[in-house]
Protein backbone atom coordinates (compact mmCIF):
# COMPACT_ATOMS: atom_id res chain seq x y z
CA UNK A 1 0.00 0.00 0.00
CA UNK A 2 1.52 3.09 -1.00
CA UNK A 3 2.11 6.10 1.35
CA UNK A 4 -0.90 8.52 0.08
CA UNK A 5 -3.47 5.08 -0.01
CA UNK A 6 -2.17 5.13 3.21
CA UNK A 7 -3.11 8.64 4.60
CA UNK A 8 -6.11 8.90 2.45
CA UNK A 9 -7.44 6.05 4.35
CA UNK A 10 -6.97 8.04 7.67
CA UNK A 11 -9.70 9.20 10.43
CA UNK A 12 -9.82 11.03 13.18
CA UNK A 13 -6.57 10.15 15.43
CA UNK A 14 -6.83 7.40 16.64
CA UNK A 15 -4.15 5.27 18.75
CA UNK A 16 -4.37 2.12 19.79
CA UNK A 17 -3.75 0.59 24.01
CA UNK A 18 -1.31 -2.17 22.94
CA UNK A 19 2.35 -1.32 22.84
CA UNK A 20 4.47 -3.70 20.40
CA UNK A 21 8.34 -3.93 19.87
CA UNK A 22 10.21 -3.93 17.00
CA UNK A 23 12.96 -6.05 17.28
CA UNK A 24 16.99 -6.14 16.01
CA UNK A 25 19.01 -8.72 16.96
CA UNK A 26 22.34 -7.87 15.39
CA UNK A 27 25.67 -9.42 15.66
CA UNK A 28 26.65 -6.60 17.84
CA UNK A 29 23.84 -5.13 19.64
CA UNK A 30 20.22 -6.41 20.37
CA UNK A 31 17.98 -3.62 19.71
CA UNK A 32 14.39 -2.92 21.19
CA UNK A 33 11.41 -0.43 20.23
CA UNK A 34 8.47 -0.08 21.69
CA UNK A 35 5.89 1.26 19.79
CA UNK A 36 1.99 1.81 19.48
CA UNK A 37 -0.14 2.61 16.61
CA UNK A 38 -1.28 6.07 16.21
CA UNK A 39 -3.48 7.73 13.67
CA UNK A 40 -1.99 4.73 11.04
CA UNK A 41 1.55 5.29 11.70
CA UNK A 42 4.19 4.21 14.40
CA UNK A 43 5.36 6.06 17.99
CA UNK A 44 8.12 5.04 19.62
CA UNK A 45 8.25 5.59 23.54
CA UNK A 46 10.89 3.63 24.30
CA UNK A 47 14.46 2.61 23.47
CA UNK A 48 16.72 -0.20 24.61
CA UNK A 49 20.34 -2.03 23.28
CA UNK A 50 22.70 -4.55 25.00
CA UNK A 51 25.80 -5.62 23.45
CA UNK A 52 26.01 -9.82 22.13
CA UNK A 53 28.43 -11.37 23.27
CA UNK A 54 31.16 -12.40 21.24
CA UNK A 55 29.88 -15.97 20.70
CA UNK A 56 26.44 -14.90 20.96
CA UNK A 57 26.15 -14.45 17.07
CA UNK A 58 27.60 -15.27 14.07
CA UNK A 59 27.64 -13.42 11.11
CA UNK A 60 23.95 -12.42 11.49
CA UNK A 61 22.66 -15.58 12.96
CA UNK A 62 21.94 -16.78 16.60
CA UNK A 63 24.55 -19.01 17.46
CA UNK A 64 23.49 -19.34 21.28
CA UNK A 65 20.07 -18.90 22.14
CA UNK A 66 19.64 -18.67 25.68
CA UNK A 67 22.36 -16.00 25.54
CA UNK A 68 20.79 -14.30 22.70
CA UNK A 69 17.48 -14.48 24.99
CA UNK A 70 19.34 -12.46 27.93
CA UNK A 71 20.58 -9.69 25.57
CA UNK A 72 17.02 -9.40 24.55
CA UNK A 73 15.49 -9.35 27.51
CA UNK A 74 18.00 -6.69 29.07
CA UNK A 75 17.00 -4.36 26.43
CA UNK A 76 13.13 -4.88 26.02
CA UNK A 77 13.34 -4.28 29.81
CA UNK A 78 15.18 -0.87 29.17
CA UNK A 79 12.96 -0.03 26.41
CA UNK A 80 9.76 -0.86 28.61
CA UNK A 81 11.05 1.17 31.66
CA UNK A 82 11.24 4.35 29.57
CA UNK A 83 8.01 3.08 27.74
CA UNK A 84 6.02 2.63 30.44
CA UNK A 85 4.12 0.25 28.82
CA UNK A 86 4.79 -3.57 28.47
CA UNK A 87 4.96 -4.62 24.89
CA UNK A 88 3.13 -8.39 23.94
CA UNK A 89 4.00 -8.74 20.43
CA UNK A 90 7.28 -8.42 18.46
CA UNK A 91 8.54 -7.64 14.93
CA UNK A 92 11.84 -9.47 14.67
CA UNK A 93 14.46 -8.54 11.61
CA UNK A 94 16.18 -11.65 10.07
CA UNK A 95 19.81 -10.93 8.32
CA UNK A 96 22.55 -13.71 7.25
CA UNK A 97 24.57 -14.58 4.17
CA UNK A 98 21.45 -18.05 3.56
CA UNK A 99 18.71 -15.27 3.82
CA UNK A 100 17.73 -14.79 -0.09
CA UNK A 101 15.48 -12.36 -1.24
CA UNK A 102 13.66 -12.41 -4.64
CA UNK A 103 11.59 -11.07 -7.02
CA UNK A 104 9.68 -13.39 -9.19
CA UNK A 105 7.99 -12.46 -12.60
CA UNK A 106 5.35 -14.97 -14.41
CA UNK A 107 2.83 -14.22 -17.33
CA UNK A 108 0.02 -16.14 -18.70
CA UNK A 109 -1.14 -15.63 -22.15
CA UNK A 110 -5.17 -15.43 -21.78
CA UNK A 111 -7.00 -17.60 -24.24
CA UNK A 112 -10.21 -15.48 -24.07
CA UNK A 113 -8.56 -12.07 -23.79
CA UNK A 114 -12.17 -10.28 -24.04
CA UNK A 115 -13.31 -12.54 -21.17
CA UNK A 116 -12.27 -11.00 -17.62
CA UNK A 117 -9.76 -11.36 -15.50
CA UNK A 118 -11.06 -13.68 -12.89
CA UNK A 119 -9.62 -14.57 -8.76
CA UNK A 120 -8.92 -18.25 -9.86
CA UNK A 121 -6.88 -17.31 -12.43
CA UNK A 122 -5.02 -14.80 -10.23
CA UNK A 123 -4.67 -17.32 -7.83
CA UNK A 124 -3.31 -19.87 -9.96
CA UNK A 125 -0.42 -17.36 -11.73
CA UNK A 126 0.30 -16.64 -8.01
CA UNK A 127 1.09 -20.88 -7.12
CA UNK A 128 2.84 -20.83 -9.77
CA UNK A 129 4.95 -17.73 -9.06
CA UNK A 130 5.34 -19.42 -5.49
CA UNK A 131 6.22 -22.77 -6.69
CA UNK A 132 9.03 -21.57 -8.79
CA UNK A 133 10.59 -19.34 -6.04
CA UNK A 134 10.57 -22.03 -3.77
CA UNK A 135 12.49 -23.99 -5.65
CA UNK A 136 14.91 -21.49 -6.77
CA UNK A 137 15.26 -20.69 -3.02
CA UNK A 138 15.92 -24.88 -2.49
CA UNK A 139 18.31 -24.54 -4.80
CA UNK A 140 20.34 -21.56 -3.55
CA UNK A 141 20.58 -22.35 -0.23
CA UNK A 142 21.21 -26.18 -1.44
CA UNK A 143 24.15 -25.13 -3.53
CA UNK A 144 25.66 -22.36 -0.88
CA UNK A 145 25.74 -24.55 1.44
CA UNK A 146 27.01 -27.83 0.13
CA UNK A 147 24.28 -29.88 1.73
CA UNK A 148 21.30 -31.81 -0.14
CA UNK A 149 18.23 -31.24 1.13
CA UNK A 150 18.33 -28.39 3.64
CA UNK A 151 15.33 -27.29 4.87
CA UNK A 152 14.16 -24.13 3.46
CA UNK A 153 11.22 -22.23 4.69
CA UNK A 154 9.25 -18.89 3.29
CA UNK A 155 9.84 -15.32 5.85
CA UNK A 156 7.79 -13.63 4.16
CA UNK A 157 6.20 -13.15 0.60
CA UNK A 158 4.52 -9.67 -1.13
CA UNK A 159 3.09 -8.85 -4.47
CA UNK A 160 5.65 -6.52 -6.23
CA UNK A 161 3.69 -5.35 -9.38
CA UNK A 162 0.70 -6.48 -11.87
CA UNK A 163 -0.43 -5.44 -15.36
CA UNK A 164 -2.67 -6.48 -18.17
CA UNK A 165 -1.33 -6.63 -21.86
CA UNK A 166 1.18 -4.03 -20.24
CA UNK A 167 -0.76 -1.59 -18.44
CA UNK A 168 0.25 -1.82 -14.51
CA UNK A 169 -2.77 -2.08 -12.60
CA UNK A 170 -3.18 -2.66 -8.43
CA UNK A 171 -5.66 -5.47 -8.97
CA UNK A 172 -6.51 -7.23 -12.26
CA UNK A 173 -9.37 -8.51 -11.51
CA UNK A 174 -12.22 -7.76 -13.87
CA UNK A 175 -9.86 -6.21 -16.44
CA UNK A 176 -9.56 -7.80 -19.66
CA UNK A 177 -6.32 -8.22 -21.93
CA UNK A 178 -4.24 -10.91 -23.41
CA UNK A 179 -1.52 -11.00 -21.00
CA UNK A 180 -1.64 -11.18 -17.69
CA UNK A 181 1.30 -10.51 -15.47
CA UNK A 182 2.16 -10.62 -11.69
CA UNK A 183 5.61 -9.98 -9.92
CA UNK A 184 6.34 -11.35 -6.77
CA UNK A 185 9.20 -10.54 -3.70
CA UNK A 186 10.04 -13.55 -1.38
CA UNK A 187 12.24 -13.77 0.77
CA UNK A 188 13.29 -17.40 1.89
CA UNK A 189 15.58 -18.66 5.04
CA UNK A 190 16.96 -21.89 6.60
CA UNK A 191 14.25 -23.65 9.02
CA UNK A 192 17.52 -23.35 11.50
CA UNK A 193 18.26 -19.88 11.44
CA UNK A 194 14.43 -18.53 10.99
CA UNK A 195 13.82 -21.55 13.84
CA UNK A 196 16.42 -20.07 16.26
CA UNK A 197 14.46 -16.52 15.82
CA UNK A 198 11.35 -18.06 17.10
CA UNK A 199 12.28 -19.67 19.62
CA UNK A 200 13.95 -16.52 21.44
CA UNK A 201 10.69 -14.78 20.66
CA UNK A 202 8.86 -17.67 22.05
CA UNK A 203 11.29 -18.08 24.96
CA UNK A 204 10.81 -14.13 25.47
CA UNK A 205 6.87 -14.76 26.33
CA UNK A 206 6.66 -12.68 23.04
CA UNK A 207 3.67 -13.14 20.05
CA UNK A 208 5.42 -12.62 16.77
CA UNK A 209 4.28 -9.98 14.32
CA UNK A 210 5.92 -11.49 11.33
CA UNK A 211 9.86 -12.02 10.48
CA UNK A 212 11.04 -9.56 8.00
CA UNK A 213 14.11 -9.83 6.11
CA UNK A 214 16.31 -6.54 7.18
CA UNK A 215 17.15 -5.50 4.05
CA UNK A 216 14.00 -5.39 2.54
CA UNK A 217 12.49 -3.67 5.47
CA UNK A 218 15.06 -0.61 5.39
CA UNK A 219 14.36 -0.59 1.26
CA UNK A 220 10.69 -0.53 2.10
CA UNK A 221 11.18 2.46 4.75
CA UNK A 222 11.43 5.25 2.21
CA UNK A 223 7.86 6.15 0.39
CA UNK A 224 7.94 5.04 -2.93
CA UNK A 225 7.01 9.00 -3.83
CA UNK A 226 10.81 9.86 -2.58
CA UNK A 227 12.21 7.25 -4.24
CA UNK A 228 10.79 7.62 -7.80
CA UNK A 229 10.79 5.20 -10.54
CA UNK A 230 14.73 4.94 -10.87
CA UNK A 231 14.72 3.63 -7.49
CA UNK A 232 17.64 3.32 -5.02
CA UNK A 233 20.26 0.89 -3.45
CA UNK A 234 20.21 0.50 -0.14
CA UNK A 235 23.01 -0.47 1.91
CA UNK A 236 23.20 -1.56 5.91
CA UNK A 237 26.78 -2.00 7.06
CA UNK A 238 25.93 -3.64 10.44
CA UNK A 239 28.21 -5.94 12.89
CA UNK A 240 28.13 -9.07 11.05
CA UNK A 241 26.47 -9.03 7.67
CA UNK A 242 26.46 -5.89 4.99
CA UNK A 243 22.80 -6.35 3.49
CA UNK A 244 21.92 -4.74 0.31
CA UNK A 245 18.70 -4.13 -1.32
CA UNK A 246 17.50 -2.98 -4.73
CA UNK A 247 14.20 -1.17 -5.58
CA UNK A 248 13.30 -0.28 -9.08
CA UNK A 249 10.12 1.10 -10.61
CA UNK A 250 8.60 1.29 -6.87
CA UNK A 251 9.71 -2.02 -5.83
CA UNK A 252 11.91 -4.21 -3.89
CA UNK A 253 13.41 -6.55 -6.71
CA UNK A 254 15.58 -8.82 -4.60
CA UNK A 255 18.41 -8.37 -1.20
CA UNK A 256 21.59 -10.24 -0.68
CA UNK A 257 23.47 -10.07 2.19
CA UNK A 258 27.20 -10.75 2.81
CA UNK A 259 29.15 -11.82 5.92
CA UNK A 260 31.41 -8.64 6.28
CA UNK A 261 30.62 -5.77 8.31
CA UNK A 262 31.81 -3.72 11.65
CA UNK A 263 32.98 -6.83 13.25
CA UNK A 264 35.28 -7.82 10.83
CA UNK A 265 36.88 -4.34 10.67
CA UNK A 266 37.29 -4.64 14.62
CA UNK A 267 38.91 -8.14 14.31
CA UNK A 268 41.50 -7.04 12.44
CA UNK A 269 42.17 -4.24 14.31
CA UNK A 270 42.77 -6.22 17.41
CA UNK A 271 44.97 -7.87 15.62
CA UNK A 272 47.17 -5.84 13.77
CA UNK A 273 47.41 -3.44 16.44
CA UNK A 274 47.82 -6.34 18.94
CA UNK A 275 45.30 -4.80 21.45
CA UNK A 276 42.30 -6.24 23.00
CA UNK A 277 38.42 -6.05 20.90
CA UNK A 278 37.47 -3.96 23.52
CA UNK A 279 40.10 -1.12 22.46
CA UNK A 280 39.79 -2.06 18.58
CA UNK A 281 36.03 -0.94 19.17
CA UNK A 282 37.15 1.90 21.10
CA UNK A 283 39.96 2.97 18.25
CA UNK A 284 37.42 2.34 15.08
CA UNK A 285 34.59 4.46 16.69
CA UNK A 286 37.22 7.24 17.63
CA UNK A 287 38.28 7.04 13.86
CA UNK A 288 34.73 6.70 12.62
CA UNK A 289 34.62 10.13 14.31
CA UNK A 290 37.69 11.92 13.46
CA UNK A 291 39.15 11.95 16.62
CA UNK A 292 42.53 12.70 17.19
CA UNK A 293 44.71 9.18 17.82
CA UNK A 294 48.08 8.02 18.51
CA UNK A 295 47.90 5.48 15.70
CA UNK A 296 46.21 7.41 13.20
CA UNK A 297 47.77 6.61 10.40
CA UNK A 298 48.52 2.81 10.87
CA UNK A 299 44.81 2.66 11.66
CA UNK A 300 43.61 4.31 8.62
CA UNK A 301 45.81 2.38 6.58
CA UNK A 302 44.37 -1.18 8.07
CA UNK A 303 40.62 0.10 7.67
CA UNK A 304 41.50 1.01 3.83
CA UNK A 305 42.61 -2.08 3.39
CA UNK A 306 39.58 -3.63 4.88
CA UNK A 307 37.26 -0.93 3.44
CA UNK A 308 38.67 -2.66 0.15
CA UNK A 309 38.09 -6.44 0.83
CA UNK A 310 34.12 -4.92 1.60
CA UNK A 311 33.91 -3.32 -1.53
CA UNK A 312 34.58 -5.99 -3.78
CA UNK A 313 31.80 -7.88 -2.01
CA UNK A 314 29.28 -5.17 -2.73
CA UNK A 315 30.88 -5.00 -6.25
CA UNK A 316 30.07 -8.51 -6.20
CA UNK A 317 26.60 -8.37 -5.09
CA UNK A 318 25.60 -5.82 -7.76
CA UNK A 319 27.10 -7.06 -10.31
CA UNK A 320 24.30 -9.71 -9.68
CA UNK A 321 21.83 -7.05 -9.67
CA UNK A 322 22.92 -5.49 -12.74
CA UNK A 323 22.32 -8.56 -15.12
CA UNK A 324 18.38 -7.80 -14.76
CA UNK A 325 19.12 -4.12 -15.94
CA UNK A 326 20.49 -0.74 -15.19
CA UNK A 327 21.44 0.21 -11.71
CA UNK A 328 19.85 2.93 -9.84
CA UNK A 329 22.28 6.23 -9.91
CA UNK A 330 21.69 6.57 -5.88
CA UNK A 331 23.17 4.54 -2.91
CA UNK A 332 21.48 5.04 0.58
CA UNK A 333 23.66 4.06 3.31
CA UNK A 334 22.86 2.74 7.25
CA UNK A 335 23.80 0.50 9.94
CA UNK A 336 26.67 1.40 12.61
CA UNK A 337 29.19 0.72 10.08
CA UNK A 338 28.54 2.63 7.88
CA UNK A 339 29.77 5.59 10.03
CA UNK A 340 33.27 4.91 9.00
CA UNK A 341 33.94 7.42 6.34
CA UNK A 342 36.10 5.44 3.84
CA UNK A 343 32.57 3.26 3.25
CA UNK A 344 31.22 6.03 1.55
CA UNK A 345 34.50 6.84 -0.34
CA UNK A 346 34.61 3.22 -1.77
CA UNK A 347 31.40 3.76 -3.00
CA UNK A 348 31.94 7.06 -4.42
CA UNK A 349 35.26 6.30 -6.05
CA UNK A 350 35.38 6.20 -9.98
CA UNK A 351 36.99 2.64 -10.31
CA UNK A 352 33.81 1.48 -8.57
CA UNK A 353 31.01 2.57 -10.48
CA UNK A 354 32.96 2.16 -13.83
CA UNK A 355 32.71 -1.44 -13.97
CA UNK A 356 29.36 -1.69 -13.05
CA UNK A 357 26.17 -1.38 -15.12
CA UNK A 358 24.53 1.86 -13.23
CA UNK A 359 22.56 4.79 -15.18
CA UNK A 360 24.77 7.09 -13.82
CA UNK A 361 27.45 7.94 -11.61
CA UNK A 362 25.88 6.78 -8.01
CA UNK A 363 25.21 9.70 -5.68
CA UNK A 364 25.46 8.17 -2.09
CA UNK A 365 23.97 9.51 1.03
CA UNK A 366 23.47 8.37 5.13
CA UNK A 367 20.10 7.65 5.78
CA UNK A 368 18.91 9.43 9.21
CA UNK A 369 15.69 7.99 11.29
CA UNK A 370 13.86 10.98 10.55
CA UNK A 371 13.44 9.65 6.50
CA UNK A 372 11.70 6.60 7.56
CA UNK A 373 8.21 6.53 6.70
CA UNK A 374 5.68 6.58 9.70
CA UNK A 375 7.25 5.98 12.30
CA UNK A 376 8.24 9.27 15.59
CA UNK A 377 10.85 9.17 17.92
CA UNK A 378 9.25 10.58 20.92
CA UNK A 379 12.43 9.47 23.01
CA UNK A 380 14.86 12.03 20.84
CA UNK A 381 17.59 8.63 21.37
CA UNK A 382 17.19 7.61 17.64
CA UNK A 383 19.23 9.99 15.91
CA UNK A 384 21.68 8.11 13.48
CA UNK A 385 22.36 5.25 10.69
CA UNK A 386 22.30 2.21 13.10
CA UNK A 387 19.04 3.77 14.43
CA UNK A 388 17.47 2.94 10.49
CA UNK A 389 17.24 -0.78 11.13
CA UNK A 390 14.67 -0.74 14.15
CA UNK A 391 12.62 1.66 12.75
CA UNK A 392 12.23 0.15 9.65
CA UNK A 393 10.96 -2.99 11.14
CA UNK A 394 8.49 -0.72 12.98
CA UNK A 395 7.55 0.32 9.64
CA UNK A 396 6.84 -2.96 8.69
CA UNK A 397 4.34 -3.43 11.57
CA UNK A 398 2.96 -0.80 10.64
CA UNK A 399 2.45 -2.15 7.17
CA UNK A 400 1.37 -5.76 9.13
CA UNK A 401 -1.31 -3.85 10.36
CA UNK A 402 -2.88 -2.18 7.51
CA UNK A 403 -6.06 -3.92 5.70
CA UNK A 404 -4.27 -6.05 2.66
CA UNK A 405 -4.46 -5.64 -0.58
CA UNK A 406 -6.45 -7.87 -2.77
CA UNK A 407 -3.58 -9.15 -4.39
CA UNK A 408 -1.70 -9.89 -1.60
CA UNK A 409 -4.66 -11.73 0.08
CA UNK A 410 -4.64 -13.68 -2.60
CA UNK A 411 -1.14 -14.72 -2.37
CA UNK A 412 -1.86 -15.36 1.71
CA UNK A 413 -4.59 -17.82 0.79
CA UNK A 414 -1.99 -19.58 -2.18
CA UNK A 415 0.77 -19.94 0.56
CA UNK A 416 -1.88 -21.16 3.11
CA UNK A 417 -2.96 -23.79 0.64
CA UNK A 418 0.55 -24.68 -0.66
CA UNK A 419 1.42 -25.19 3.37
CA UNK A 420 -1.45 -27.85 3.81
Amino acid sequence: MSFMQRLLRRGPTTTTNEAHLALDIGTEYAKALVFEYVDGGAVVTGVGRQRQGLAHMQSGTVADIPAVVRNCRVAIDEAEAMAGRTASKAIVGIAGELVKGFTTTRSAERRQPESTVTHSEVERLLEAIETEAAAEAQRTITWETGLANVDVRLVHAGVASAGIDGYAVSNPVGFQGRYLRISVFDAYAPLVHLGALESVVEQLGLGLIRVVAEPFAVARSIAGEQLGQSGALFIDVGGGTTDVALVRSGSVEGTRMFALGGRAFTKSLADRLDVSFEEAERIKIAHAQGEPLEEADEVKDIVAEDIAVWAAGVELVLEEFGQAGLLPGRIELCGGGAALPEVRAALEADDFSAGLSFARRPQVSMMEPDTVTEVEDRTGLLVDQQDVTPMALAFQAVEASAPQEPLDAALSRVIKGLRV
